[in-house]
Order: structure tokens, then sequence, then C-alpha cells
């Protein structure tokens, strides 16, 4: 059997995307009681860029399910001195059940390593898309609401990774609205918006972007913030910060858009309080940004065992 990877939510389908939702809201609820599937797997885990939650979740996830796991830094591996992607993948797939790659570089690199069918990939991050982040949100929002299908989730700042992967996994889901609300010109990339879309539009979902702060939609399910600065990268316009200031969550944003049910914030943390949520959000009863960053784990260990378990 080709072994399985990991890199684009949009490759899933509904019905794998559901499965991994339900397994990793499963997983969570199992506290201690977990059987170990991967005992005897080895896990490399190849960070090229910082790393808090997702790093630990996908440590902690291999070791929970019993296998071993070996950690890279960015400049560990032969790559830095010349040897090609490929030899380097064909190497450590002769050592490792599972590679788990973050980068700020264009999935083309993940793709490389994915070119052999002895070890899996799973994409921690790559500039183009955060698959492994969408299942968590997911996670996150079916917990919350015993539901995905008909929830209307408002996502405010830049159209990043995050978004990105976001906006795939929910095109996949019946019933589901994704609305994106953007400063001008950082939007979600073109092609990838028109993707998503059409997607949506095949499965009676609802997949839109604008940038109009005086239009956002009313009694949504959840309202979504990032970083503004992904990774931390600078943005080439020095007066960007005057562009994104309206679009920092507040309590009177949150209090436009709720619902009488129930409106919650998410947030893939790390957050820049003050920047793109202010404290009474982010630490008030309407946020779960610390509930979705421990559904990294359980989804981590869904994505790991869905990869490796019946190999």
């Amino acid at each position: 059997m080709p072994i399985r990877h990991f890199l684009s939510v949009s490759e899933l389908g509904r019905e794998k995307l559901s499965s991994l939702v339900d397994r990793s809201l499963a997983m969570a609820s199992e506290g201690g009681r977990r059987a170990q599937p991967l005992k005897g797997k080895i896990v490399g885990i190849y960070f090229r860029r910082s790393s808090t939650r997702t790093r630990t979740a996908f440590t902690v996830g291999a070791l929970h399910l019993g296998a071993s796991v070996i950690a890279y830094g960015p400049s560990d591996l032969q790559i830095v001195t010349g040897e090609t992607i490929s030899d380097t993948a064909r190497v450590l797939s002769g050592f490792l059940d599972a590679l788990v790659i973050r980068t700020n570089d264009p999935i083309d690199e993940m793709e490389i390593f994915a070119g052999q069918n002895d070890m899996a990939v799973i994409n921690a991050m790559s500039q183009n898309e955060h698959p492994t982040q969408a299942i968590a949100d997911l996670v996150t929002l079916r917990e919350e609401f015993g539901r995905l299908g008909d929830l209307h989730v408002l996502y405010l700042g830049e159209g990043n990774n995050t978004v990105a992967a976001l906006a795939l996994a929910i095109s996949q889901l019946p019933g589901m609205q994704f609305t994106v609300v953007t400063p001008e010109g950082y939007g979600l990339d073109p092609d990838l918006l028109e993707k998503a879309a059409q997607m949506a539009k095949k499965n009676g979902a609802r997949v839109e972007q604008h940038h109009d702060m005086n239009n956002l939609p009313k009694r949504v399910d959840a309202v979504y913030a990032t970083r503004w600065q992904t990774m931390g990268m600078p943005k080439a316009d020095p007066n960007w910060l005057e562009l994104f200031a309206p679009y920092c969550v507040t309590p009177e944003i949150m209090s436009l858009v709720s619902k009488p049910s129930g409106t919650i914030f998410l947030h893939d943390l790390p957050a820049v309080r003050g920047g793109d949520v202010l404290d009474e959000v982010i630490d008030g009863p309407q946020s779960r940004a610390f509930r979705q960053a421990q559904h990294k784990l359980s989804s981590a260990m869904a994505i790991l065992e869905s990869c490796l378990a019946d190999k």
C-alpha cells in the first residue's frame, strides 16, 4: 500500500476530513487511557522555523501513541551543505516511518520529500498552507457546537497560510460558511480563493472574501484572528500597521457580530495582544483560543495515526 502523506487539507475529501475531526475529538476525551498503535514506529520532527504548539503537539502526540521521536533543527540535515532534498528523502525513508516538516517556504520542498513511498510526510506548516491547524480549528468548533454543518466563521486579518487551510477545509463541509475580511492587498491568494469557492459550491458550503470592515456579517458562530505577521515575517509596506489597525478584534466587534445564543473567539496563537486582538477578548468568556491550542495535540495524534497505524 502506498504511504499516505498529509500535505494539503484539500486532498482529504469530505469523508476523510470528517473522520479526522471525529477521531481528534475522541482522542481529546480519552485522557490517559490511550492505546499505542504506533509502538515501534519512528517519527522525525524537522522544523526549519520556530514553533511552540505544533512542534510540541507532534512530539508529545507521537510519544503518546507509542512512537519514538528524532528532532532535527534547521541546520541539522545535509540539505544545508548541498545534498538534494530527494537524496535526503531517500535516505531518511530507510530510517523513519514519518517526517513532520515545518517551513516558511512554498510546499514544493515537502512534495519532493513525499516523492518516495516508504515514509509519510506531514505538512506542519508551509508558506501556502497550515493543514494541521485547520483540523484543530474544526475540532474546537465541533466540540463547542456539537456539529459543523450550518456554522458561520468570520475571519479578520491577513489572508495567511492558516486562513488558506481553513478555507479549503470549510469548503468541503456542507452547510458551513466562511467569511474572510482582510485589508486590501493582504487577502488570500486569488487562485486558492477560487479553488475554495469552487469546492464550496460543489459541496454546499460557502467561502467568500471582502475588505470592508463596515460590512461585517451578523450573528456568526465564531470570530477568528491570527497574528498579522506570520512567523514574525516583516512586511514591505512601512505603513502596513495603519491598514491592519481596524481589524483588531475588540469587544465592540464581538458584540456587533455575535448571536444571542453565543459566539466564540478563536486564535491560532501566538497572539499579539493589543494588535490582532485585545486582552478583553482573548481572555474573555467567549474565547476558546487556549482550548483550541490543546486540540493541536489531539489533531496531531489523529493525523499521525491515520498516516501510520495500518502501514
